[in-house]
């Protein structure tokens, strides 16, 4: 794995970023407390998994990050040199995405009404193309160039989104439930893809999951989130933690062996 305060200029050239520092953190929607006293240090080459029972706040935290709704408390990204540095790059992948599935849209045509002003409607040119291909490719996802949204499944609309989110590579990258309604196979595939582009381009991540068991395995740091935060560390810390296992019940850790050396890519 990386190291925590390193940053690889070659494999991701937007990446200024080395921490993201969330102190003092709170949320306040008309008379209603959401957060408070959110305190978190998120790390380059770091899966960060956020879990907590419906209502806890960790959707809340994401779209605070991303400036869709007010917050209070401190949010600030820092340099290799501990500098303070400007807001980072982005990337964002939604629970769902809201779409008609009989529309004639295909996987080509959002990339280019996302990443373009060139209209849908018109055809799209060889360059853009080249660039959604390599973006679907990072997924292992070009065959769904052509594919229409609405002949998706579940696992490979995630994909595509996630593509989407890698467009350009981020230095921070937000997961909200990113595989909600996608069976257990394509669950696992999902995390692999995603621990393996966190160490290949030195991405920090934060995932919020319901699914404890893999998140026990894929994570590097768990965060107990329930309005503010009640326990976080390694998953062995936290899913041994009396409140987490007085919630949830006993979680199985299984370390993740995997080979992060880059050979077969």
């Amino acid at each position: 794995m990386a190291a925590p305060n390193s940053c690889k200029a070659t494999e991701n050239p937007a990446c200024g970023l080395c921490c993201t520092k969330i102190n003092n953190f709170a949320v306040n929607l008309a008379d209603t407390v959401i957060l408070q006293d959110v305190n978190l240090h998120i790390h380059c080459g770091e899966l960060t998994a956020i879990i907590g029972p419906n209502g806890a706040g960790k959707s809340t935290l994401l779209k605070a990050i991303l400036g869709e709704i007010p917050h209070q408390g401190e949010l600030r990204f820092l340099d290799a040199a501990n500098r303070s540095t400007s807001a980072p790059l982005v990337g964002y992948v939604p629970q769902h995405l809201d779409f008609d599935p009989g529309a004639p849209i295909s996987v080509m045509d959002l990339f280019g009404a996302s990443t373009s002003r060139w209209p849908v409607c018109w055809s799209h040119r060889q360059a853009q193309r080249l660039n959604c291909q390599t973006a679907l490719k990072r997924v292992q996802a070009s065959h769904l160039l052509d594919r229409r949204l609405g002949k998706l499944s579940g696992g490979e609309l995630q994909r595509v989104l996630l593509a989407l989110a890698l467009t350009p590579i981020p230095d921070l990258l937000l997961l909200d439930e990113p595989v909600s309604g996608v069976d257990q196979r394509g669950m696992e595939i999902f995390y692999e893809m995603v621990s393996d582009l966190r160490h290949r381009y030195d991405l920090s991540i934060i995932l919020v999951s319901h699914d404890l068991n893999l998140m026990a395995r894929y994570a590097d740091r768990i965060v107990y989130l329930n309005k503010t935060v009640i326990c976080s560390g390694t998953p062995a810390e936290v899913f041994n933690n009396d409140q987490v296992i007085k919630e949830f019940g006993k979680i199985e850790l299984c370390p993740l062996d995997v080979d992060h050396s880059g050979k077969g890519d």
